[in-house]
């Protein structure tokens, strides 16, 4: 068995760029990884996208010369990069692999005009229950239940959006006030349009080899896998928390971590605003109940206890499904580095991504994944 590091990243511009395609989109991440790993070839791929075309990997991967080796495509809605991630790992750790290429793409803009059309297979989907409504229930429920409360909510997308005006590559940014993401269009009561992830298309990568101590490895210390249980009367938490919780206690214990505490950034899915909340309290950031107050406090913030999201998040980064895991994963890759400019957490040591995708009637989430991460 060996000890495994990210030795290079990349990732594309994220945003609606119908006019580029899903090989342009994957040259920019798989092009800049290699070139930061300082390779020019790989012994496998992972490739995770949700809504790719048949073949997509190989004709991606094709158009660059990566042929002739093991290319496995995987699904797990939101988080199939970051599935793709844990497959690498996997294969490198038990030394199935030498050095192992995990990508994930998505063009949203030209498979959807607006939200995901919800699985007519599903019971809930059959309803039209999309999933800008699922997370505004939690929302409702959290709201009723004086959980939170609508500015708390909003705090979150204006700490997100604020943290991608340092973020080049992000596909929005700007410095909106509490009222100002209120007053904007109502999407799913309550969560009006400034807390809801943009359509979006881009690529993010990531070169898995065993560690060798190099100055710019950043050690793998952690990675869990579930998917969601049943999720019924039996819990009494909102969709989502229940598999995020189990997983990370699974990374933690993997990483010789006593828990969130000794964490000092964080990438995690903030689709929605009640996501990111609902999120850092399943991590443990927060006690039941307090993770709005935590953002409306600047806990979560840069400068605060707990950053969270420096990137902006999916709410402003971008939330192209398959590649949204690893561009998080390349986020916490550049902080544990020292290179990510104005967004740097100082002194980070320990990062995490956290990745949730969820759908399918009954199950508290398709599937969840959280990786901890060592600075060089």
């Amino acid at each position: 068995m060996s000890a495994v590091a990210v030795h290079g990243v990349g990732t594309s511009h994220f945003g609606r760029q119908p006019g580029r395609d899903l090989v342009g989109l994957a040259f920019d991440a798989v092009h800049e990884a290699l070139a930061d790993a300082g390779v020019d070839g790989v012994d496998a791929v992972w490739v995770g996208t949700v809504f790719g075309p048949a073949g997509v990997a190989q004709r991606v991967l094709r158009a660059m010369g990566v042929t002739g080796i093991p290319i496995v495509t995987v699904e797990n809605a939101c988080a199939s990069g970051t599935t793709a991630f844990a497959e690498a790992h996997e294969a490198v750790r038990t030394g199935r692999y030498g050095r192992v290429l995990a990508l994930g793409l998505e063009q949203m803009s030209t498979a959807f005009a607006g939200a995901i059309t919800p699985e007519p297979t599903d019971p809930e989907g059959r309803s039209g229950l999309a999933l800008p409504a699922l997370y505004a229930m939690a929302a409702a429920r959290y709201l009723h239940l004086g959980a939170v409360t609508p500015e708390q909510l909003a705090a979150v997308s204006v700490k997100n959006h604020a943290h991608a005006l340092h973020n080049p590559r992000a596909q929005y940014s700007g410095r909106h006030t509490v009222e100002e993401v209120l007053a904007s269009r109502m999407v799913a009561d309550p969560l009006t349009l400034l807390q809801c992830c943009p359509t979006s298309d881009g690529a993010a990568a990531a070169v898995l080899a065993p560690a060798t101590g190099g100055s710019r490895e950043v050690a793998v210390r952690g990675v869990a896998m579930r998917s969601g249980a049943p999720w019924n009367h039996a819990s009494p938490h909102v969709w989502g928390h229940d598999v995020v919780r189990d997983t990370a206690a699974d990374a933690f214990a993997a990483a010789g971590l006593t828990g969130p505490s000794d964490v000092d950034v964080l990438e995690v899915h903030d689709a929605f605003t009640i996501g990111e909340i609902v999120t850092t309290e399943a991590l443990g950031l927060a006690p039941p109940g307090g993770g709005g107050e935590a953002a409306a406090a600047g806990v979560t913030a840069l400068g605060g206890a707990h950053p969270v999201n420096p990137s902006g998040g999916l709410l402003s980064r971008g939330h192209p499904l398959g590649a949204t895991g690893l561009a998080q994963l390349a986020e916490i890759t550049w902080q544990l580095r020292g290179e990510a400019a104005g967004r740097q957490v100082d002194g980070a040591r320990i990062g995490v991504v956290e990745t949730m995708g969820g759908g399918v009637s009954v199950l508290d989430g398709n599937a969840c994944v959280v990786a901890v991460l060592e600075a060089p």
